[in-house]
């Protein structure tokens, strides 16, 4: 079976979406992000600060190409991914490709409720809302060009984005 990919700005439920997906349908889950935290041995945020971004990069399409090597899994997918024209392509030749869309403010209040984040994950235009929507208008096209189909995550439960994810593949046959 083909792999079924989550992509999306972080906050719109990828990752917690994606366990769901992957126990409710019996499939193994990856989550690229903690591939490269993994093995780096240290936060993608720590990456940025010592290595810089382009690092980051390189270690995240290794990520990419590692997680989709393998069919029949459930992959969450770094929210810039998409910038990479080579991930693209990857993402969608590798199975269905689910965009988990969701507004700015809920994202925005998604990110701010996780303690992780802050820790974890860096800044990449000064931070804040400003951030989200500098960052979403330069993604919105890569994530609706790489994505089958698009699920609205905002103001909805997890299970309930699972539900329709399950639904979607289903009336695909």
């Amino acid at each position: 079976m083909a792999n079924i990919v989550l992509i999306g700005y972080r906050g719109c439920g990828k990752t917690t979406v994606g366990r769901l997906l992957a126990d409710s349908l019996d499939r193994a889950f990856v989550d690229t992000d903690e591939l490269v935290s993994h093995q780096a041995g240290c936060s993608i945020a720590t990456i940025f600060e010592r290595d810089g971004e382009a690092e980051f990069r390189r270690l995240e399409a290794d990520a990419i190409r590692m997680a989709t090597g393998r069919p029949n899994r459930i992959i969450s997918v770094g929210g810039g991914a998409v910038e990479s024209g080579e991930n693209r392509k990857l993402l969608r030749k590798s199975g269905t490709v689910v965009w988990l869309e969701a507004p700015v403010d809920v994202l925005w209040r998604r990110i701010q409720a996780d303690p992780k984040s802050a820790t974890s994950r860096p800044n990449l235009a000064g931070g804040g809302i400003d951030e989200i929507q500098t960052i979403l208008a330069r993604r919105t096209p890569l994530y609706a060009e790489t994505a089958h189909v698009v699920v609205r995550s905002g103001g909805r439960t997890p299970r309930q984005v699972m539900s329709d994810i399950e639904d979607w593949l289903a009336a695909q046959g």
